[in-house]
């Protein structure tokens, strides 16, 4: 039989509206703190979570255990510090955002040489290497977002107005850590990042939290910087450079990068605390092949509190992403409700990761420290950021040509008469910035199920990473009721059948994967 000709097999979903009401209201509100990681509204989250899991009769998935504990550092860098370039002296927050992973008191630039490295990308299968002919080790380094595709909107430069990975903020601050520079920072704009500065503002001068190495994360770049578009213009017009002249050579083939006359000096001073976060799971054992595994899942955590026009504000995040939360709780319920007859024949694990929003970290942890092997693991399931207002007659599928997964959407999305819609905003990059991209590096496919901007234009630009992100009573939930169905469509036909889907020629995981035998 082909894959794409396997049939649907799901029991009706049921849903709790009420109860799906309470989860996110209860997730969302103040008493929760916006629910940073090694917080209180950690352990509330928690408290909550276990309690839900255990009331449906569920048992923890880490050896009967709903908590895996996370090994964190809590980094808070001193926000009075003073980026210096020559004689040009900037402000944090404002004009610049720097931060460190280093798990170490201090870390300082003095007289730091600069070099502008284009988009600081070395990607041989693209025949491209911005580090070519230059040594930064040591060095400062200031780059752009996304990469060469959209500067061009050329299909045939990468992958054109879609980002790859290439693009994103993390791989910058990885490849220059491979290339031994010191410090990193990354130019914003609006359009390529796929966002305002205040996201980068929020994201980057609050308290930060990383995973801990055996040698305190000393192989990671000292320094991860952004800085505004007006300060990187200032800085490489100090060196005779024009930042508009430096944008277009860098975005065509065979650039090189260009050292600058001035140099950079910063003490980045930290509060460390070291402590552990937790993912929070519960297993439903499949009646069948129970060693083998579909992962539902979700972040609980959100960006706790910060500062806005001098007040402090709680970010709750209640769309972004308390209604995934409530989701995966919803189907939860309706797999823990079923008749023992009718439970799925492979086991599901119903997931809730923390610190999404700092780098995908619970994600990454728990995909290298899954319950089961990932050749195991089936696929995981991904809901970030649920359609609270009505339903709509499309559903969105984030990237192309990645995972036989695609037919399983498409053909769920058939059965509500509802049209799959390719990602309209390709350039921003969302399969790299959701924690299914840290499992699917593990080599296990997936999919992710996310409507914040496409149903609601106001979100991205006043909601998103804003105190704004609010629960609402006025919320229809139209598009929570038909997403979880179409969900359920597929996680039972996955559950239920013996499959395994693979990866596509185009996709990048693909070798991960065969390593498991899948």
């Amino acid at each position: 039989m082909l894959f794409s000709q396997l049939p649907l097999q799901a029991a009706p979903l049921t849903f709790d509206e009420t109860a799906f009401r309470e989860d996110v209201k209860t997730l969302a509100s103040d008493a929760f703190g916006g629910r940073a990681p090694l917080s209180g509204g950690e352990q509330k989250t928690l408290e909550y979570l276990t309690q839900a899991f255990k009331s449906m009769g569920l048992k923890g998935a880490f050896n009967g255990e709903y908590l895996q504990a996370v090994p964190m550092a809590k980094i808070t860098a001193d926000q009075s510090m003073v980026l210096k370039v020559g004689e040009l002296s900037f402000s944090p927050g404002e004009d610049f955002t720097a931060r460190t992973q280093r798990v170490v008191p201090k870390v300082e630039l003095s007289g730091s040489d600069m070099v502008f490295v284009g988009y600081g990308i070395n990607a041989p299968e693209y025949g491209w290497n911005d580090y070519a002919g230059i040594d930064v080790r040591g060095k400062t380094v200031v780059l752009l977002v996304n990469d060469p595709g959209f500067a061009t909107q050329d299909p045939k430069v990468f992958k054109g107005n879609a980002m790859t990975y290439y693009g994103r903020w993390t791989y910058k601050y990885e490849e220059a850590a491979r290339q031994g520079a010191e410090a990193v920072f990354i130019v914003h704009e609006d359009a390529p990042a796929a966002y305002g500065w205040g996201v980068v503002k929020n994201s980057n001068t609050n308290t930060k939290f990383t995973l801990v190495d055996g040698n305190n994360n000393q192989s990671q770049v000292g320094v991860m910087g952004w800085l505004q578009y007006t300060a990187a213009k200032q800085i490489l017009a100090a060196s005779g450079q024009d930042i508009e002249v430096l944008k277009a050579a860098a975005k065509a083939p065979g650039f090189k990068a260009v050292p600058l006359s001035v140099k950079a000096d910063l003490a980045l001073n930290n509060h460390i605390e070291r402590a552990e976060s937790h993912n929070v799971a519960a297993i439903l054992p499949g009646n069948k092949n129970a060693d083998e595994a579909v992962v539902m899942h979700a972040h609980w955590d959100h960006l706790g509190q910060t500062e806005e026009a001098g007040k402090t504000v709680i970010l709750n995040g209640a769309v972004d992403n308390a209604t995934g939360v409530a989701g995966v709780l919803a189907l939860a319920r309706h797999y823990a409700a079923l008749p023992e007859a009718e439970k799925p024949a492979r086991s599901i694990i119903f997931s809730a990761f923390t610190a999404e929003e700092t780098g995908l970290i619970g994600a990454q942890y728990f995909a290298e420290n899954p319950p089961l092997p990932t050749s195991k693991l089936v696929a995981f399931l991904n809901i970030d950021g649920m359609n609270v207002g009505e339903g709509v007659d499309y559903i969105l599928r984030y990237g192309e040509g990645v995972s036989e997964l695609e037919t399983m959407l498409s053909d769920a999305a058939n059965v509500q008469n509802r049209q799959v819609k390719a990602d309209p905003r390709p350039q921003n990059g969302l399969m790299f910035r959701s924690d299914h991209f840290a499992l699917a590096q593990q080599g296990v496919p997936g999919l992710l199920f996310m409507s914040l901007g496409d149903t609601d234009p106001d979100y991205i630009a006043h909601k998103y990473h804003k105190g704004a992100d609010d629960y609402s009573p006025d919320w229809q939930l139209g598009g929570v009721k038909q997403d979880l169905k179409l969900i359920e469509q597929i996680l039972s036909r996955l559950a239920n059948g013996s499959e395994w889907p693979k990866w596509l020629e185009e996709s990048d995981f693909k070798t991960r994967r065969a390593k498991d035998g899948r």
